[in-house]
């Protein structure tokens, strides 16, 4: 029998479980074919998705790693470079948490050259912003290397180039972590404090309590000045003095009154406080942002937040104020964890329980659009297209309770709301492309019906309504071409870890541009930090980003606009 050459050599359509010929595509962790991204894309991806968790085909340490090794040749190849990254993702609140960069900065300080070293110290500060950062890098920075004397120096400068009454703040919220205390490091870098102010913080932070008597403490309160071990106790910022008040506070009142006078945060509050109501309610006056949508559930299970009561009132003035969540770096992630669980009425963990208010989780979804970056739409035909297999159910958002898949769908609304011209589909499909059949729709294709007017909550449960089942993301070109539909721009959310199909995506989209609109692009939002993308490097009309970056929207659609 006859071979036929051109089913084993084929560059037009190749079956996804085989590279594309004469291309630079490497297997995927699914068993098919992908381009592996350069390293300076996985160092974005790490930034902002991290690799906690892992992903469905990838263990959490061997995702660790193969970022890890990335990261490092970043650094190696320039790690000033790699520096002003970190800095620039970090610093705008891009990403869902800060662990990841904070972990990148330790390698540079511990792999990177003397200029990549000395510009990584220069900007700890704007990478640690907080006492938990500083403790979290010097954990990193422990396992990986000695403390000489460029780290005790930077180290140094984080506690000496804020201002006495800031430190304070400091030293009362956030006191320890990873077994690490501001008396540790302070040992450890031995900083020469600008000022008898913070000579009195850092006194204080050395010996606690201990030299601050209670009849001192009550002094200070007070504003009076009293003698100390270490000073002059008018030197000690009163936010500590207060906070010592607080441990020795024999009434609700009396914290209420030390949260009202001297902004005591919830972390300085002794336990047996927390389930008083007057105390949340304190508290929440001048609460920020971050710590409010951690503690909705906990304020409404005490009866603070409820319907008609003046605690909601301001929640939902707090939740709808675009600019303070925008100064707050509050991540969409964390509003869209918020919405989830202050939905559903109950904790991940534990056994706290309370009824939602509706304004509430109506306000939490107006919040998660607003702390996306601003986009201007680009007024074109676009094709959402999500990825529901069960890689993308099982790969958790940078350790969220969100999967991969909820967030593809979070992330679709912000296009929605945006472009007047766009639909929405899922595909995933079974080995053969019946997975859309399961659900009624088309082989290979469900069309959803979403709404950005939709809650979240029930947005994601349209999609998880979508069978899962192999994934083959050339399914959207094909579909948009059997219907004879122009499509401007087809944005793929998917981890990329595709195997199933009898076509690449890229073939695909050169099919289609062939017949149908010449100039038509893709987008792949690649929603975990693994290593590959179905995004054809050599093809101009096609574009990798990162999934939940807060710009990726805004890149999405001028991308889509100029090209």
């Amino acid at each position: 029998m006859a071979i036929n050459y051109a089913k084993l050599f084929n560059r037009r359509a190749t079956s996804q479980s085989q590279a594309i010929p004469g291309s630079t595509q490497v297997p995927n962790s699914g068993g098919g074919y992908s381009w592996a991204v350069d390293d300076w894309t996985r160092l974005d991806r790490f930034l902002i998705l991290g690799a906690e968790g892992g992903t469905y085909y990838i263990g959490e340490r061997d995702l660790v790693k193969q970022n890890h090794d990335a990261l490092i040749r970043c650094i190696k190849a320039d790690g000033i470079c790699a520096v002003n990254r970190i800095v620039e993702i970090s610093d705008a609140g891009r990403a869902p948490k800060n662990d990841p960069a904070i972990f990148a900065l330790a390698l540079v300080v511990t792999h990177g050259d003397v200029p990549a070293k000395t510009h990584a110290f220069a900007n700890l500060n704007k990478v640690c912003r907080i006492g938990t950062h500083l403790f979290h890098f010097a954990e990193y920075v422990n396992a990986m290397r000695g403390w000489g004397r460029g780290l005790r120096s930077a180290v140094g400068r984080w506690y000496v180039e804020r201002d006495a009454d800031a430190l304070a703040h400091q030293a009362v919220k956030y006191q320890q972590r990873d077994g690490w205390s501001h008396a540790d490091l302070l040992r450890l870098a031995h900083p020469k404090a600008p000022s008898v102010q913070h000579d009195a913080v850092f006194r204080w932070m050395l010996s606690g309590a201990d030299s601050l008597g209670e009849r001192e403490v009550k002094r200070k309160v007070r504003g009076e000045d009293r003698v100390a071990k270490y000073g002059a106790v008018g030197d000690l910022p009163q936010l500590i003095a207060a906070f010592e008040q607080a441990k020795r506070a024999t009434s609700a009142g009396e914290i209420v009154k030390l949260i009202t006078d001297f902004d005591l945060p919830r972390e300085a509050i002794p336990t047996q406080w927390l389930n008083e109501v007057a105390v949340w309610d304190a508290l929440l006056q001048r609460m920020p942002m971050t710590a409010l949508i951690r503690n909705l559930g906990k304020m409404t299970s005490l009866g603070l937040i409820k319907p008609f009561s003046d605690a909601k009132q301001l929640v939902l003035r707090k939740l709808k104020d675009e600019t303070a969540l925008k100064r707050s770096r509050i991540h969409p992630l964390a509003v869209l964890v918020a919405q989830k669980v202050y939905a559903q009425g109950h904790g991940d963990k534990g056994s706290l329980k309370w009824s939602p208010v509706s304004a509430v989780v109506d306000a939490l979804d107006e919040a998660f659009y607003a702390t996306f970056s601003n986009v201007e739409p680009c007024n074109k035909p676009v094709l959402l297209a999500l990825d529901v297999s069960g890689s993308m159910a099982g790969s958790m958002i940078a350790g969220s309770c969100i999967s991969a898949r909820e967030a593809s769908a979070a992330m679709a609304l912000i296009t929605m709301a945006t472009e007047p011209e766009c639909e929405v589909i899922g595909f995933s499909a079974a080995a053969g492309g019946h997975g859309g059949m399961w659900g009624g729709g088309e082989s290979g294709i469900t069309r959803v019906n979403l709404s950005p007017r939709m809650r979240l909550a029930e947005v994601i449960q349209r999609i998880e309504a979508i069978p899962m089942g192999g994934t083959d993301c050339a399914l959207p070109m094909l579909w948009a071409a059997r219907n004879k539909l122009n499509v401007a721009a087809f944005i793929t959310y998917t981890d990329s870890e595709t195997w199933a199909g009898s076509i690449h995506p890229a073939q695909a989209l050169r099919q289609y541009r062939s017949e149908f609109v010449g100039d038509a692009k893709a987008v792949v939002v690649g929603m975990t930090s693994n290593g590959f993308t179905l995004a054809d490097p050599d093809d101009r009309g096609m574009l990798d980003v990162v999934g939940f970056d807060t710009s990726a929207p805004a890149v999405i659609a001028d991308f889509v606009r100029n090209g």
